[in-house]
């Protein structure tokens, strides 16, 4: 069991039924919230309670709930919808749970695969503010989800890298490609292409129609950001997760010698087009492991994130293993700076 430590000027280690520190010395994120006794409501607790939970997000960027009484998808939800009443259930691609409205499975990827740091949405003209985890099953072996701070990450970027990031951008390349992405009539919910242009258009997304019934969609997005609410700026991104030097080297071959680097299920540019290189894409994750926080989920942990704040990652797990996801308070483009 991971020590709770207590700094004496930590404004957060008293909050009304509940002890809060963190999970090691030394290390402010997440801050972890546990109640004093076991019978306390955890959804009644969240509601009093929002707006100090709130404050405290915006200022460690992840808040860790540990041992109250979530015995459930359901009450999972309950939780999430008291402390973010804004939650959203039509999210692309990403497979809703049965158990609950608006509330997602995790991304289904290979166990044995690292999912690389990314803050959710990124890539898109919108992305959720809040985002949730759930552990209903942890991993019999490893399988934590590693939380980056992105304050922290840009303020340890060269300087001239991360001045170039923000001022070049970034283009995220999504080709359709039948038997290696879902169809684009899944994702768009429609088979009518004029449909599927008309909402690229209106979401900035530059879409071309390809052989073979196929679609490309490019879209320019941030690299760094200024939060909306505190104005820190913040590395906001999804190069690791998208860049073709993050695929496994035979794979990348393989699809390079198929599709070319353009058309390549997945790719990240800079804002013009032109290619961000293997080192770069190499540093950042070096620099995202060597600052990276991880820890062992347990049965019941609610994990609170910042998405502009915290990247996330996962790393790979043996056994059953089993997280679900809320998100919420769609941000846009627009609202930054």
């Amino acid at each position: 069991m991971p020590q709770r430590t207590h700094s004496p000027t930590d404004r957060s280690s008293v909050l009304d039924e509940v002890e809060a520190g963190f999970l090691s010395a030394g290390v402010a994120l997440p801050l972890m919230v546990q109640p004093r006794r076991p019978d306390l409501d955890a959804v009644a607790w969240a509601g009093a309670n929002r707006a100090r939970l709130h404050d405290e997000l915006l200022r460690h960027g992840a808040i860790l709930l540990r041992s109250f009484d979530v015995p459930s998808v359901a009450a999972f939800e309950r939780l999430a919808g008291t402390l973010c009443p804004d939650l959203f259930g039509d999210y692309g691609d990403l497979p809703r749970e049965a158990l609950g409205e608006k509330i997602y499975e995790s991304t289904p990827y290979p166990a044995d695969k690292t999912i690389l740091f990314h803050n959710e949405s990124s890539h898109l003209d919108r992305w959720p503010a809040k985002q949730f985890f759930f552990c209903v099953t942890p991993a019999r072996q490893r399988g934590e989800t590693p939380i980056v701070d992105c304050r922290e990450l840009y303020r340890r970027l060269d300087p001239a890298l991360a001045r170039e990031l923000e001022e070049r951008r970034l283009m995220y390349v999504r080709n359709f490609v039948e038997g290696l992405d879902v169809p684009w009539q899944k994702f768009f919910r429609t088979s009518d292409r004029r449909m599927v242009e008309s909402s690229c258009r209106a979401s900035g997304i530059e879409a071309e129609w390809t052989a073979d019934d196929g679609l490309r969609l490019r879209q320019v997005a941030p690299a760094v950001i200024r939060h909306p609410r505190t104005g820190e700026r913040c590395f906001f991104n999804q190069v690791q997760l998208h860049h073709s030097a993050s695929l496994d080297p035979e794979v990348r071959e393989s699809l390079l010698e198929v599709y070319g680097e353009e058309g390549l299920p997945r790719n990240v540019f800079y804002g013009d087009g032109s290619p961000i290189p293997d080192a770069l894409v190499a540093e950042l994750q070096q620099l995202c492991w060597q600052i990276s926080v991880a820890f062992p989920w347990q049965q019941g942990d609610v994990l609170m994130l910042d998405n502009m704040m915290i990247a996330h990652a996962r790393n790979p797990f043996v056994g059953p293993r089993k997280m679900v996801v809320a998100m919420g308070e769609l941000v846009g483009q627009t609202e930054i700076g």
